[in-house]
């Protein structure tokens, strides 16, 4: 007499699943910003913020840019804002748009979501802001929309972009080999991502963070972001 064979393992079951909505097109309010979608009418702002750098270093490893003119940012930016995949998003700091940043790669059926198509002026970088943004882009995914995966992928080669998704609580899950051409150059692309069972320590942590960059009148950072995350793990 045989044995039966063992049924080949599954992953576990996800009770009560249902696709998750697709993000709204509402603003997202925070303390130091606030992102809105992106309208036509950012475009001389925004043009205006990313003209601050004059290395054209924003635009290295990003598929568009960099913009002639104004008037070829417009051009770009009037069709991505009309967009729904990307979803592209103004930075607003004192209602001044500084900065973009898209969710993308929306796939409700699985409950995966990407944060992408991010370009922070330079008077947006390495404040406050700029890290509220995206975490007020993940509270959406997780905490309004439900989402169970949030990813985040940029070229290998762009290490300032790993920093920030390792800073900001992803993981990092390893790299595509030849996965895109983009300007005329092969692309490996590095692949980090968050989860839902990530998300409550990170969430914990990044608004530690921010409450105690908001008790700096300068805005200045007290402890890295992502001892605060580490802080916030250990006491999950």
């Amino acid at each position: 007499m045989t044995t039966p064979a063992a049924p080949p393992p599954t992953g576990p079951a996800v009770p009560g699943w249902t696709p998750r909505p697709r993000p709204p097109r509402t603003p997202m309010p925070g303390r130091f910003c606030t992102l809105v979608p992106a309208e036509a009418g950012h475009a001389a702002d925004l043009h205006a913020a990313f003209a601050a750098d004059r290395t054209g270093a924003l635009w290295t490893y990003m598929a568009h840019g960099p913009h002639a003119d104004a008037a070829a940012f417009a051009a770009w930016l009037a069709p991505a804002a009309a967009a729904e995949d990307p979803l592209v998003h103004a930075i607003l700091v004192d209602g001044r748009p500084l900065g973009i940043a898209a969710f993308m790669r929306i796939e409700p059926a699985h409950g995966v979501i990407e944060i992408g198509g991010i370009v922070l002026s330079p008077a947006l970088q390495r404040t406050p802001a700029a890290t509220e943004a995206l975490h007020l882009m993940a509270a959406r995914a997780f905490d309004a929309l439900g989402y169970r995966r949030l990813e985040w992928k940029c070229d290998a080669l762009n290490a300032p972009s790993r920093r920030a998704a390792l800073r900001l609580g992803f993981a990092f899950e390893g790299i595509f080999r030849n996965h895109m051409v983009v300007k005329g150059r092969s692309r490996d692309t590095a692949w980090f991502a968050m989860t839902d069972a990530d998300w409550p320590a990170v969430r914990a942590g990044t608004v530690a963070w921010l409450a105690e960059a908001a008790a700096d009148a300068a805005g200045r950072q007290r402890r890295p972001l992502a001892e605060a995350i580490a802080a916030a793990r250990a006491a999950a």
